[in-house]
Formats: C-alpha cells, structure tokens, sequence
C-alpha cells in the first residue's frame, strides 16, 4: 500500500492528545460528570478540527465560561516557535462554543495545534491547552488519501455505557490513521431519550450515562445542545476528534425522525409540546452550527447550507449532499413529476455543475440516504416514504425522478469515478447498479456502500427497489430489530485510494476494525 505514512502521529496520541482528550472529564459512571469551575476557562469537551484543506482547516473548542479562543500551531509536537491565531470570543450565544479558521498552512503536511482559552478580562490567565493535530491536503497524487465513514450514533437508547468503556468502535478507527472521518447523518438523535438503563435480551442490563438533556426529548435550543455535547462525553470521541478531522452531514435524527419541511407533529406525539417542525429544525440547524466545524455554516459563512464539495487533492472530491433540508413531504412517492424530490432544484444545480468542474479521479457522492434500498416512513400512520425508493421496481417515480435527471446527466456528461456512501439504515451493505437489470436504463452503472451505526440499534436489511437495478453483493446485518450494541452489528467503512494506480479500495469493517468485505475499484472505468 502506498499511502504516505504519518510520522509521529500515533506517539500523539498516545501522548499529548490521549491526555488532553481527557481533560478535566472524570471517569465513566452512571451519571453525566459535572465540570469543577477553577479560577480559568476550561476546554473539557475537547477539540475538532473539521473540513480541512490543502492549506486551511477549523478548529472547534467548546469553553466552560465566556473565553478568548487561541490557537497556536506548529511543525512539531514541541511547539517551539508557534504560529499564533486569535479566535474568536465564547459566550453564552453560541453556548460557549467557538471555530477558528487556520489559513495559510502548508500543504500535506502534519500540523500539530494546541487551543488555549483566555479569561477575556485578563489574557494572561489562561486555561490548561488542549491539543490535536491533523494533516492538510496533500497535492501530490502520490500520496495518496484513505477516509473512513459511518454513521448513527447514540440512537433507540443505547448511550455511552460505562461497561463498555463507551464508543470503542473510535478508537478501532482510529487505530487506522485516516485523513479524515465522513460521518453521513443521525450525529445525535434528538427525537431519542437516554435511560439509565435498558434491559438486554440474555436477561443483562446495559447501562448508560444520562443527562438531564438527554431525559426527553429534544425541543429547545439547550436541550439540542445538550444532545451533541452528550456525545462529547465519551473519551474515546474525544480522543479521535483530536487525531482526525471530521466531513460532517446531517440527516432526520439531528431533529426528529423521518422529518421533513413544514411538517406539523401529531397531537398523538404526546412526547412534544412544540408541534412545528420547522421551528425544531431552526433550533437543532443553530445547535448543530455550533458544535461542528462545518466551513458553509460557521459564522459569517455567505452560505450558510450543510452541502459543499470538499476537494481532497487530484485523486478525490467529496460532494456532501443534503437530503433533508430541500426535500418535499412524504408521500406514498408514487408522483408521476416531482421537481423537489429529495434535493431540492437548486441543490440538485449545484451538484451536477461541482461534478462537471471536479478534475479528480474519483468523485464521493456522501448522500445521508440511500438510493435502492427502500426506507418506508409510518410516522404519521401512513404507508409514506421516507427515502429515494418506493419499491416499484418500475419506471422512475417519485424522488426516483431526481435521482434519474442526476444519473443521466452523469453519463451523457461522461463524468467518471462516482462512488455513493450512506449510512442510516443501521446495516452493511455494498450495491452495485446496473442499467442491464433496470427499468430505467440511461445511466452507467455504480457502486454504492452502506455502514452504520456507530453506537445505536442495529436492522434487518432493508428491501431493494429494481428501478435502477442494483444488485446486493454484500450484506451483514441481524435478524431481530434493535439489536444492541452488546449483540454487535456496528460498522464503519474504509477508502483508501492508492496514489500509484489510482484503485480505490473499498472495505466494510466491523465495530473492532475487523474487515468483512472488500472491493477494489479501477479509476477511469464505469460498470465494474
């Protein structure tokens, strides 16, 4: 394997990051820890960085009372003479959190930073640094990239469980070295309560750490906060966002399940007392700007939306698409004309022109739902549809529409090296789409691979739709539905794209990093 190795970073992490990601955070117990105020500002969350490039990248803090944010950078974990940067101050408007933005950074290489918060009536009183590193871009092709992706994380209850020792399946990723982390939706699930315990089927009880924000759920502006800093709980979260730069997308549990605009909440939903779901999405969208470093939402943003490209050198451009926000109610799905669909126009725009303009090898299409596989919607106690497919295996109809304009458009555009990755369906899987087993047939064929969750309940497969005619060539998932994390079931996925040949080596991993399936791709060539 070619991928350029990461000189010094594991000793980091051993290091420097294993005890800055631990900062002023006791260890697990049934209970969320409460933070000891001391005479200066504290950074016991941890720190992110997040979509970086070859020569910028954010970094995110969240401070334990109202702070000056600085930044300082430099070529070696000694950090002798350090670049300094000047962030901005943390207060009660964006719940203490803060990004800043590092620019002129050298290209491909390892950039070890460390954040300090100052009291901002007295800049020289400072709280213990907390440090991270990441690598920018590289532009040689020979460097090659490899990513990992997942999603779903806390969701039907199962929390950071102390027996566990919380989120391990971070730490076997971490034990991969990425450039970065795709995370594909379902970051938090906001519609999910958190109890201290939950019984397992052996006749155990599993045990999670609870939180007042976490005891319901979510409506207002601090109980959504609250939703993503109880992620921030887990050490081993901690420990991976200071090692590895995060791609973040959202999907439906960042506010509410299969939610979509302009949906009111049945009075039968006893469980909310706001019935608006815009309203909740406003609240959940500022909550989520704030505790991820997402470049198009930080603030002063121009535009202020979750999809962007992300260009990872000459070998990969990441399209990061939202599914959620632009899409139409609902439905059954079967419409015969459908200009929304799941994308919305302008969305679907953009993504065809940043396809057409990419010059790299391979071009991620980071969608938070799937295309074929069939993903029904019986919150409002109809037979809706709550993704693409609506399992007519027939002509386009519904969202399959959109998506059909987008597949023609990448073939008679001969836009090569697409590859689709998802989560959210809480299984494994890889597809592969063919024309010659479809109804519809204007496109070249595909490949798109499933993974998820991180740390949530796990499902049967879902059924396929042969309308762009996709084929199942791998699949691990259980039987039962809400399996545990206890019964396994959790999976992320590798790309590692070599920077000699170009392949793109695809590998669906189990929670331990155990490879379950493998499949490598050649660049420049369609229907492999």
């Amino acid at each position: 394997m070619s991928h350029r190795p990461f000189p010094g970073r594991r000793s980091v992490l051993r290091g420097s990051l294993a005890a800055s990601a631990a900062l002023t955070l006791p260890a697990m117990s049934g209970a969320a820890p409460a933070f000891a105020l001391s005479g200066r500002p504290g950074a016991g969350w941890g720190v992110q960085t997040g979509d970086v490039t070859s020569d910028s990248g954010l970094v995110w803090v969240r401070s334990d009372r109202p702070a000056r944010m600085i930044v300082e950078t430099s070529a070696t974990e000694s950090f002798r003479n350090p670049r300094r940067w000047r962030g901005p101050l943390l207060g009660a408007d964006t719940d203490f959190t803060g990004t800043t933005r590092l620019r002129g950074l050298p290209s491909g290489e390892q950039i070890h930073y460390r954040v300090l918060l100052a009291d901002p009536d007295d800049p020289r009183r400072t709280g213990e640094p907390v440090a991270g590193t990441f690598r920018t871009v590289s532009p040689k092709r020979r460097d090659g990239v490899r990513f990992l992706w997942s999603g779903d994380l806390a969701g039907q209850g199962w929390g950071i469980n102390p027996d566990f020792d919380g989120y391990t399946i971070y730490r076997a990723m971490a034990e991969l070295d990425p450039d970065f982390f795709l995370c594909s939706g379902d970051n938090i699930y906001a519609d999910g309560p958190i109890p201290a315990t939950a019984a397992l089927p052996d006749g155990s009880t599993w045990r999670n750490i609870t939180t007042e924000e976490k005891s319901k759920v979510a409506e207002t502006l601090a109980e959504f906060r609250g939703n993503f800093r109880y992620n921030l709980l887990d050490h081993n979260l901690r420990a991976f966002n200071a090692q590895v730069p995060s791609v973040i997308q959202w999907d439906d549990h960042e506010v509410r399940n299969n939610w979509y605009p302009g949906q009111t909440i049945l009075d039968s939903d006893a469980r909310y007392t706001e019935k608006s779901v815009d309203v909740l999405a406003g609240r959940a969208r500022r909550a989520f700007s704030e505790y991820f470093p997402i470049s198009t939402l930080r603030t002063g943003a121009r535009d202020g939306r979750v999809y962007r490209v992300l260009r990872q050198g000459p070998l990969l451009d990441v399209f990061v698409l939202d599914m959620r926000t632009y899409r139409n109610a609902n439905s059954p799905d079967d419409q015969t004309v459908d200009p929304q669909g799941i994308l919305g126009g302008e969305q679907l725009e953009w993504l065809k022109r940043e396809l057409s303009r990419s010059k790299a090898v391979w071009k991620v299409i980071a969608s938070d739902m799937p295309l074929g596989l069939v993903v029904p919607d019986a919150t409002e106690g109809r037979a809706n549809i709550e993704a693409v497919a609506q399992g007519d295996p027939g002509a386009p109809l519904g969202r399959e529409l959109q998506i059909a304009e987008l597949l023609r458009y990448i073939k008679h555009r001969k836009i090569t090296g697409t590859v689709w990755l998802t989560a959210d369906v809480h299984h494994t899987s890889a597809q592969h789409y063919q024309p010659s087993r479809a109804a519809f047939t204007d496109f070249e064929p595909f490949w798109e691979f499933v993974s998820g969750p991180l740390n949530a309940g796990a499902f049967p497969a879902s059924a396929l739709d042969g309308t762009f005619g996709p084929e199942r060539v791998f699949v691990k998932a259980p039987t039962a539905s809400n399996v545990s994390p206890a019964g396994g079931y959790q999976f992320f996925g590798e790309v590692d794209i070599d920077g000699h040949s170009g392949e793109l080596t695809v590998r669906l991993r189990e929670q331990d990093g155990t490879v379950l399936f493998t499949r490598v791709l050649q660049p420049g060539r369609v229907g492999q």
